[in-house]
């Protein structure tokens, strides 16, 4: 068997990586209830709010664009 010193801070830097990468997501930095932005903010005050997120045809989250930006 040859010692290859470099071997070991290789093995070392891939269980670090996966270690930061099981760990580095635990939950979301904003909360879904609070406003984001100013406009936001104006909408939900005034009653006239939508939901920034919509199903498509199969199920699957989409952004409710239409309904967000058109006029009132």
């Amino acid at each position: 068997m040859i010692h290859m010193p470099g071997r070991r801070w290789v093995t070392l830097g891939a269980t670090l990586l996966v270690a930061a990468g099981v760990t580095g997501c635990q939950r979301s930095l904003f909360a879904q209830q609070t406003a984001r932005t100013q406009f936001e903010t104006y909408d939900r005050m005034r009653q006239r709010d939508v939901d920034p997120v919509q199903p498509d045809v199969f199920g699957n989250p989409q952004p409710n664009l239409r309904a967000r930006l058109s006029r009132r």
